[in-house]
């Protein structure tokens, strides 16, 4: 009799491994659109800030993207060899840095146009 759940070959089920690249396609896009914000904050968005301020909010998203980028790959090839073997998944503190990175950002560009 057949299974319902379909290996990849190294014992991972092919939804678990489409899962997983999936989110490393998202962690790229994550990238992508850091480094757009960051291109619109030094050169697009109509800030009166100085110059420093604007440079480092754009270096901070452009840093930002080049973390996720190296990061993104990592993580994949991490993920899958975990679930190959059956270990448990642990958590990553990369969704929690980037999200309180892209608050503080946002803030950051709020002010710089209230104040």
């Amino acid at each position: 009799m057949a299974s319902d759940t379909p290996d990849s070959g190294d014992g991972v089920d092919y939804r678990f491994t489409l899962a997983n690249e999936r989110t490393f396609l998202a962690w790229v896009r994550t990238a992508l659109a850091l480094l757009a914000g960051a291109v619109a904050v030094l050169h697009l968005l109509p800030l009166e800030w100085a110059d420093g301020s604007r440079t480092a909010v754009g270096l901070v998203l452009a840093g930002l993207a080049g973390v996720i980028t190296i990061y993104a790959p990592l993580r994949w090839f991490r993920v899958q060899r975990i679930m190959s073997r059956g270990e448990p998944l642990r958590l990553s503190l990369l969704p929690v840095v980037t999200t309180l990175a892209v608050a503080a950002i946002v803030v950051l560009i709020l002010l710089g146009n209230l104040l």
